[in-house]
């Protein structure tokens, strides 16, 4: 098994691995396990449908079984191909095979229609003409029962003529729709004749104009199911109620049935994972589009430089439950941190540059310097980083007038460059406003590379980049898209009055040692002593754009709410 391949977290056990090692104990489904991811093409995935994802083809591969990759593409006016391009670079990034189990709810358009008449020819369907309103004053509260359709005693035949002319077209938007006859005094509003097609004269994606009627999700999902061999049908705890509704589809047709299972949904701080609210944020453009580096979806994760790997990894940290909770994302860079540390490439990148002269060096002269790669895994090997007499070191490594426990660069204070030499500030250079523009320093030939032979210390070590070679390049900080830990608790107002104002800050010439001037877009780096940065796609051949994927230490314990 590959990096590549989702793979079961072997150490953490969750109640669908009890359902199924019972399920499999007793010989149900004759042992077979066989799940499936069915998303709606109608936005990109985000960190929630990543849980899913890890969950669904990791109990495939945990038993040896099956997942299918399915759109549940049963709304032409929110669907769009784009949609389902990005759902599949997602899923396979991500690590999801679902060999060439790839289909869609509309491969079943047919199967579904054909077994909607029988529902109707059974007595267990009818066409109804309330309108949406009106339906939803019949269909009653929690505590008191529902009313029967006028339109519910239609005979079957009369049903299955207006049935067929909705097909074909006759009727506009909203006009009818085919409603299961259940039980309109069930506890379950769900039970309350559910509405199993409505009218909509749209182009489909796939489909084109074939159809002006579309299933609901209710009445396509199990069937959908059934079709394929599921076995267990993962959802999100919001269908629980529904699962009643999905057994009695299943029974009354008299198929295979599958299994539904719930659990419950990812919600994570900072950010909010609504569809609809993504929707907004991307189209009154809050942010640069569904990839935007702050947003909670796949493609804007991989973009910011998440290893899918990390993500896996905190899927499997929080584990699967039953009740809703809260995770902190601080967990989620925990973990990108944690496997980043192992795997990125170290460089030095000086963010808010102050140039430093030294005067005893001699001019036009560049030794080469070894820099270890990675400490974690000396098979990363060294790499030669140029050294000369005029450098950048970050201009918070310099104060004229230090603090007590300020142990970097000051006037007549000596510190390490890394990888390099001692060096000691004799001069500070201002310009006409008295802003320090330069810093006029030496350095001890005799302290390359370590210490020095006499002894002495210092207390600091500075990363640095040589002027005469630096790249210069474009680097984004990401902060929180909201000021609150739960971004939707807004007591009544719109949750984009918690957007964070600063969660972008964009740095210009920042200065690169030369060995990035090959990156490619997506390469990982760690700037020392910075955090860990990315490779982002706006870059050109005449500039390299960073984006900061995650800092060096966990910052989210100092964000506080502002509400």
């Amino acid at each position: 098994m590959t990096d590549q391949t989702i793979q079961p977290n072997e150490g953490l056990s969750n109640f669908i691995h009890d359902l199924i090692d019972e399920d499999n104990s007793t010989g149900r489904f004759e042992k077979r396990v066989h799940t499936r991811f069915p998303p709606e093409p109608n936005g990109y995935l985000h960190i929630g449908h990543a849980k899913s994802i890890v969950l669904n083809f990791g109990l495939a591969e945990k038993y040896g079984g099956k997942c299918n990759l399915r759109f549940d593409d049963t709304n032409p006016t929110k669907e769009e191909q784009e949609y389902v391009d990005s759902i599949i670079e997602d899923v396979k990034w991500l690590g999801g095979d679902w060999d060439d189990r790839l289909f869609f709810a509309s491969d079943y358009f047919d199967q579904l229609y054909a077994w909607a008449v029988q529902m109707i020819k059974d007595g267990n369907a009818f066409v109804d003409d309330l309108s949406a309103d009106e339906m939803r004053e019949y269909r009653g509260t929690l505590t008191e029962p529902g009313k029967e359709s006028p339109f519910r005693t239609r005979s079957v035949e009369e049903n299955l003529d207006l049935f067929e002319r909705m097909k074909n077209g006759e009727f506009a938007d909203g006009a009818k729709v085919l409603r299961a006859k259940v039980d309109m005094a069930s506890p379950n509003i769900n039970m309350r004749d559910p509405v199993m097609y409505r009218i909509r004269h749209a182009t489909h994606h796939r489909t084109g104009d074939k159809w002006c009627i579309y299933p609901m999700y209710d009445w396509a999902h199990g069937q959908c199911d059934s079709i394929e061999g599921v076995t267990h049908s993962i959802c999100t705890l919001e269908y629980a109620d529904h699962r009643q509704l999905y057994d009695w589809y299943l029974d009354t047709l008299g198929i295979y049935h599958p299994q539904q299972i719930e659990f419950a949904r990812l919600n994570m701080t900072y950010t909010v994972m609504s569809k609809r609210k993504l929707l907004k944020l991307v189209n009154d453009k809050h942010v640069r589009g569904w990839d935007d580096p702050r947003m909670p979806t796949v493609s804007g994760m991989r973009r910011r430089g998440y290893p899918a790997e990390a993500i896996r990894d905190f899927c499997g940290r929080i584990g699967v439950a039953k009740t809703p909770n809260m995770i902190d994302i601080g967990l989620l860079e925990y973990s990108v941190r944690q496997y980043l540390n192992l795997h990125a490439q170290r460089v030095m990148a000086v963010l808010r540059p102050i140039k430093i002269v030294l005067t005893n060096y001699p001019e036009g002269a560049v030794e080469e310097m070894s820099a270890v790669n990675n400490p974690e895994d000396p098979s990363m090997g060294s790499r030669i980083v140029p050294f000369s007499r005029e450098l950048y070191i970050e201009a918070d490594d310099f104060m004229e007038n230090p603090p007590k426990n300020f142990y970097r660069l000051a006037p007549g204070r000596e510190v390490r460059l890394r990888y390099a030499y001692f060096i000691k500030c004799d001069e500070v250079i201002k310009d006409e406003q008295g802003n320090v523009v330069e810093l006029r320093c030496t350095y001890d030939p005799a302290t390359r590379g370590g210490d020095s032979p006499d002894g002495r210390k210092v207390k600091a070590t500075l990363h640095w980049v040589s002027a005469q070679h630096a790249v210069d390049a474009e680097v984004r900080l990401y902060n929180a898209l909201f000021t609150k830990s739960n971004p939707e608790d807004t007591e009544g107002e719109d949750f984009l009055t918690n957007l964070n104002p600063n969660s972008l800050e964009v740095l210009s010439g920042i200065k690169v040692e030369p060995f990035v001037e090959e990156a490619k877009v997506g390469d990982r780096f760690q700037f020392e002593r910075q955090g860990y940065f990315c490779v982002d796609k706006d870059t050109t051949p005449q500039k390299i754009v960073f984006n900061r994927t995650v800092s060096l230490k966990d910052t989210w314990a100092k964000v506080q709410d502002k509400a």
